[in-house]
């Protein structure tokens, strides 16, 4: 049964972009047939803890003399990668705060980055993959409340996007697409209300790219 990761982020339960276009997504997925699944995992509502030991970040046989956590710090790491591993697709909702990821959504990064066990390293070993994770489909969905498209002259102040793409995309060898929704505070800011019309139009081809790309990446999982 193909299975779809739905991660959200955003700290708005009420009126979030990413909420509104992560669940047209997932949506979209899951009326493609009473076999596609979705999984929820909202790092707002249920939010992981920040990892509690350096050690972490390595697979158990990177680690130095002394460089024992937790036990239950290190399971829950173990589901937690588990659970995207069993994924055919991720679509994550990735608002811009302060230019920058929620603390929430970059914790869960901390949790499935591990060299040596989701990234290479060194040699694996027998039996296992360097990069487990490649070529699985994952799509960003970013909402920014100005616009950082090119020739906006604030493409270089865009610190959400660019690390996802380095994390899951160089990294971990993911397959990732990027969706974004501009000027979503043009409505809320009065000087940026002649803004209003370009900010419906960025959300509007967002909607559509979802609903294109669920279906294209739902029924590929199908075949």
């Amino acid at each position: 049964m193909p299975q779809l990761l739905h991660i959200d982020s955003s700290a708005d339960l009420h009126t979030s972009t990413s909420r509104e276009l992560t669940a047209l997504f997932a949506q979209t997925w899951a009326e493609i047939s009473p076999e596609h699944q979705v999984v929820g995992l909202d790092l707002h509502r249920d939010p992981l803890p920040h990892l509690s030991d350096a050690a972490l970040h390595y697979a158990q046989r990177l680690r130095v003399a002394g460089e024992q956590p937790d036990a239950d710090a290190e399971a829950l790491q173990g589901r937690v990668i588990e659970q995207l591993a069993a994924a055919d697709v991720v679509v994550i909702g990735a608002p811009m705060y302060n230019w920058s990821i929620p603390s929430t959504l970059k914790a869960w990064i901390d949790y499935v980055h591990v060299l040596g066990t989701t990234v290479p390293f060194d040699t694996p070993p027998a039996g296992t993959s360097a990069q487990p994770m490649a070529g699985k489909p994952v799509v960003i969905v970013s909402s920014r409340g100005n616009t950082y498209a090119p020739g906006s002259g604030n493409e270089g102040d865009d610190h959400t996007v660019p690390p996802l793409v380095q994390v899951l995309g160089v990294s971990m060898g993911m397959n990732v697409s990027v969706i974004t929704a501009e000027l979503t505070l043009a409505q809320r800011i009065p000087p940026m209300a002649p803004l209003i019309e370009q900010g419906k139009i960025s959300l509007s081809a967002a909607r559509d790219s979802l609903i294109d790309l669920a279906g294209t990446l739902g029924r590929d999982q199908a075949a």
